[in-house]
């Protein structure tokens, strides 16, 4: 029986929004933009920091650098276990805690940030990818965009830092189909989507 669903998703597929419409209709709490709100809670910073590491992986010159400003704190009469340094490892850490304590309490959807791999050994949690044709999600992109943005390479982009973040923190590819028992393509509609997940959770609990 399936007690948490998770959804990762290709920019512009849709699954944030099939992720929506599946918690609304199985009842469930969404963890989407939530998920932000509790790990910022949980690390007792300002949601809009963990916002900006939220999917994210600083660069190598920043990881390079936190070392040396970890010394520097110690070497200032900071004790190291009062020294927290927000930045994406921090945040990424967090939220690992937040979607395992959610995950414990059940009746949940996750959308992203690793939660296939973080659950991944979890019986009763379903893992879907949501993905659509190119133009598609151009399409969807580009309908909430600022007119002067590139489309294209903001989907190249943002894609490219969800992938980089799995193998970063979770040494996983980001669309490796054996990560989840459903892979669905937002083409046919994200109502059919939304209902498939749903008969998918329900099914199991009828076996």
């Amino acid at each position: 029986m399936f007690r948490v669903v998770t959804v990762a998703r290709e920019y512009g597929s849709g699954g944030g929004i099939i992720a929506r419409m599946a918690a609304e209709r199985l009842g469930w709490n969404l963890l989407d933009g939530a998920l932000i709100g509790a790990v910022a809670r949980t690390a007792e910073i300002d949601a809009e920091i963990a916002g900006r590491c939220d999917e994210h992986v600083d660069s190598w010159w920043h990881r390079f650098n936190r070392g040396g400003l970890w010394s520097a704190a110690i070497w200032a009469g900071i004790a190291p276990d009062d020294v927290q340094f927000f930045d994406a490892d921090a945040i990424a850490t967090y939220t690992r805690q937040v979607m395992l304590k959610a995950a414990a309490t059940g009746d949940c959807v996750i959308v992203g940030r690793g939660a296939q791999c973080v659950l991944q050994d979890h019986e009763d949690v379903l893992h879907v990818f949501i993905y659509a044709p190119w133009a598609e999600r151009g399409g969807r992109v580009r309908a909430r965009a600022e007119s002067a943005q590139d489309v294209e390479e903001l989907m190249r982009v943002t894609d490219g830092e969800r992938a980089s973040y799995i193998r970063t923190y979770y040494g996983c590819d980001w669309k490796d189909p054996h990560l989840y028992h459903m892979m669905i393509s937002s083409q046919i509609g994200t109502e059919m989507a939304a209902w498939m997940i749903v008969n998918a959770v329900k099914g199991a609990g009828q076996l």
